[in-house]
């Protein structure tokens, strides 16, 4: 499916920064409702801003020191007629503070799909802070179509236009603005458009103008942690509403920041509607698409010949499109959200999402098994409030259990069928029923017990000090795509003993491996899960008289140095995702060694750690001549307000103190 709008011009599109002044912005938003619609921004200029009172909104760059840009304008003009068409009209003035701001703002592209949208580049110049012109227009420009990568290849109707500027250096300004006009949308009535206020960066002027006929339903808008108001004007039957607003302070990055979060100012609008809309259009496309050809059916009967259950059915079917389907996206025109039909997908053995969830769909149907299509976005983030397609970029395929219902990404020739690839876990989706009605619906999330991977080192340890055993990862969940994903492809007989020697000194210095034993990844009833032989992999060393373990999985130093990070900062202002912290995993290393009899250890004490932002356990014991170690680190999910900082400090201090390097050993003789 096509991409869905670019929060990138976000930028192009929030809120345009004006004047510091009140009279200059009040100004500014009497000049659009002068109009009766939205100021007309052609190659001549913006009628509604004076370009001499934006550059001289010019900073000193002394008074900016961590910043290698400034904004003097973010602007976005959106007119949109009621079936959809219209135009949107964006301008960005950026100041140049440094070097390394110069390659960036030198180079600009702009993609649009020709097939329904015209692309207009009023201008793009740069000039220095007095105004004086250094260069007026590109030094080079070239429109060309986007290629279609080789690997996960996407073709569509897209083109680019390239333009590379010169005289761009710090202490200079790029100015420039172009205008997408919608001729003929995909949906008729539709459209949606995120526009960030906040930046990562000083903006001293912002506004952003939406224009829409006045007897049209008002676009429902979405205003997220605006710390002014916009002015609605309606004259000449048009609707003009004004979001404007001046200085603002760049918005710094925090780690761990949560999306939902009471910082970042952001506008997002959409087309009026329900999203019963959107669904019964997409049913319109597709109803005719779910037929099975006696070929389709003869290939349906092969690929479930031995499927005993249901269940079976179900996921024999799934592996065959899954995996036998090759995914080749294919976004040609209304083809973006059209499926092909079944027998296409047979005959040329690829499709992409919304093809092999059709298929699927179709032929779970044919055994009278109930399966939807589900409209989601492949990044998440949809705002349930605004019903347009443009914010779904993928398909995935539903199935009806007594329970409710499984969902599965068609895509994913890894991911086993009832399970969902990480990113689409909690998100928001549209099922599409099938009358064209629409159900709204929250994706599962897998519990955090099941996102579980465990490495194992079991052995011994001779009296030269050298280690013996085997080597074990296994991983479910978020681990397990990961493992299926690196053996994909049979490894060849030199990629085997590169990997065997790779894990084996991985732990233990001039170690050499054998047996290493991989699974099929794509075998999605396989276990994930890998071995291997250690041979004499050096463990033990002798240093000022004593023996000296080295522990293989290495030190919690780390968490020491991340606290004083994290202590160092500003006071915080983002609340904390949970979730980023250790992520949503259990981990588990294990480590059992037989000593040489009579060998004891000087054990390190046990560290145990717990917080709202997960548990961190570590224990050293010796029973005979068994030494066993083991570590778990365990997350959690949530969302906790700033200053719950303090705590996830303390947190990793607690876990910092488990930083073991070596065990001190001991043997008889050292007596």
């Amino acid at each position: 499916m096509p991409s869905p709008a670019s929060p990138a011009h976000a930028r192009a599109a929030a809120t345009l920064l004006l004047s510091l002044t009140l009279p200059c912005v009040a100004s500014v938003v009497m000049s659009a409702a002068a109009h009766a619609q939205a100021p007309v921004i052609t190659s001549q200029g913006d009628p509604s801003v004076s370009n001499d009172t934006i550059y001289s909104l010019v900073v000193d760059p002394a008074d900016h020191p961590d910043e290698s840009t400034v904004i003097l304008l973010d602007d976005g003009v959106l007119r949109y007629e009621a079936d959809g068409t219209g135009t949107r009209t964006f301008r960005y003035v950026v100041q140049i503070l440094k070097d390394d701001a110069v390659e960036g703002w030198s180079e600009h592209s702009f993609g649009f799909a020709p097939d329904h949208e015209k692309l207009t580049i009023n201008w793009i110049r740069v000039l220095r802070p007095d105004g004086t012109v250094i260069s007026e227009e590109p030094t080079l420009v070239q429109e060309s179509d986007v290629p279609a990568a080789m690997r996960s290849p996407i073709y569509t109707e897209r083109r680019v236009i390239r333009a590379s500027l010169s005289g761009v250096a710090p202490g200079t300004i790029v100015d420039y603005s172009y205008t997408r006009e919608e001729l003929k949308p995909y949906r008729t009535g539709d459209f949606h458009q995120f526009w960030l206020v906040s930046m990562g960066t000083q903006v001293q002027r912002s506004r952003l103008v939406l224009d829409v006929p006045a007897d049209m339903p008002a676009p429902p808008v979405v205003e997220k942690n605006l710390g002014f108001q916009p002015k609605t004007e309606v004259v000449n039957g048009r609707r003009v509403t004004t979001w404007a607003v001046g200085d603002l302070p760049r918005v710094r990055t925090e780690p761990f920041a949560a999306d939902s979060n009471d910082v970042i100012m952001s506008i997002e609008l959409s087309s009026p509607g329900q999203w019963s809309d959107v669904t019964s259009w997409y049913h319109g496309l597709a109803a005719d698409r779910y037929a099975l050809t006696p070929d389709v059916l003869a290939k349906l009967a092969e690929v479930t010949a031995n499927a005993p259950s249901r269940e079976d059915t179900i996921r024999a079917v799934h592996r065959w499109v899954a995996q036998d389907i090759r995914y080749v996206s294919v976004s040609l025109g209304l083809g973006g959200y059209q499926p092909r039909a079944p027998a296409e997908l047979l005959k040329t053995g690829f499709g992409d999402c919304k093809d092999k969830a059709t298929l699927f769909i179709a032929a779970l149907r044919h055994m009278g098994i109930e399966a939807y299509p589900v409209l989601v976005n492949s990044g998440g983030g949809v705002t349930p409030e605004l019903p347009s397609i443009s914010q779904f970029d993928h398909l995935i395929a539903a199935v009806r259990t007594p329970d409710g219902y499984t969902y599965t990404d068609l895509t994913s020739e890894i991911t086993p069928y009832g399970m969902l690839p990480y990113d689409l876990q909690g998100e928001y989706g549209v099922l599409v029923r099938g009358d064209g009605s629409a159900e709204e619906i929250r994706m599962p999330m897998d519990p955090v017990e099941r996102n579980a991977t465990l490495t194992r080192i079991a052995g011994r340890v001779s009296e030269d000090g050298l280690f013996s055993g085997t080597y074990e990862e296994s991983g479910s969940g978020i681990f397990e795509m990961s493992l299926r994903e690196a053996f994909m492809t049979r490894m060849d007989s030199t990629q085997r003993a590169q990997m065997t020697r790779n894990l084996a000194t991985n732990y233990f210095t001039g170690a050499s491996g054998d047996s290493l034993v991989l699974f099929d990844g794509k075998d999605l009833q396989a276990e994930a899960r890998v071995t291997l032989n250690i041979i004499d992999g050096q463990a033990v060393s002798e240093t000022a008289g004593m023996r000296i373990f080295q522990f293989p999985f290495g030190s919690m130093e780390g968490f020491l140095n991340a606290a004083d990070e994290l202590a160092s900062r500003d006071p915080r202002r983002f609340p904390i995702d949970v979730s980023q912290v250790i992520g949503p995993t259990v981990g588990t290393a294990e480590l059992v060694v037989e000593l040489p009899a009579g060998w004891t250890a000087r054990l390190p004490s046990a560290v145990s750690a717990t917080s709202a932002f997960g548990h961190y356990a570590s224990e050293y014991h010796q029973v005979g001549n068994e030494l066993r170690i083991t570590r778990t680190f365990q997350g959690a999910r949530g969302v906790l307000p700033p200053d719950r900082i303090t705590e996830l400090i303390a947190w990793y201090r607690e876990i910092g103190k488990d930083n073991v390097r070596f065990i001190v050993l001991e043997a008889p003789d050292d007596l």
